[in-house]
């Protein structure tokens, strides 16, 4: 059924944290419902926004470094491609950053 996926330490990771965010997300907002407010992002949003903001962006992150790492391991004369790890740990970041200031 997943034969097509390229199932990796670092792709099942990356399912993991969205899987145990949006579980976490769903128990917070039981107990403590959102209210919008206004951060960086051009428009008011909820917790429940900015995670699906936030995790579109991660998204993009890792699909844009998966595209770029063959480029990169040229121009920097890398014996091989950068790991996967950067691009997960750059996203979490920015995911978080999204979620705190957004």
């Amino acid at each position: 059924m997943f034969e097509w996926m390229a199932w990796t330490l670092p792709v099942a990771v990356f399912f993991t944290c969205i899987v145990l965010m949006l579980v976490g997300m769903a128990v917070w907002e039981v107990k403590s419902p959102t209210t919008l407010r206004k951060g960086f992002l051009p428009l008011e949003t909820t917790r429940g926004d900015r995670l699906f903001i936030g995790l579109l962006t991660a998204a993009y992150v890792n699909l844009i470094f998966v595209g770029v790492s063959g480029k990169l391991a040229q121009w920097f004369e890398l014996g091989e491609d950068p790991s996967i790890w950067i691009s997960f740990v750059l996203s979490m970041l920015l995911l978080g950053l999204i979620m705190r200031k957004g």
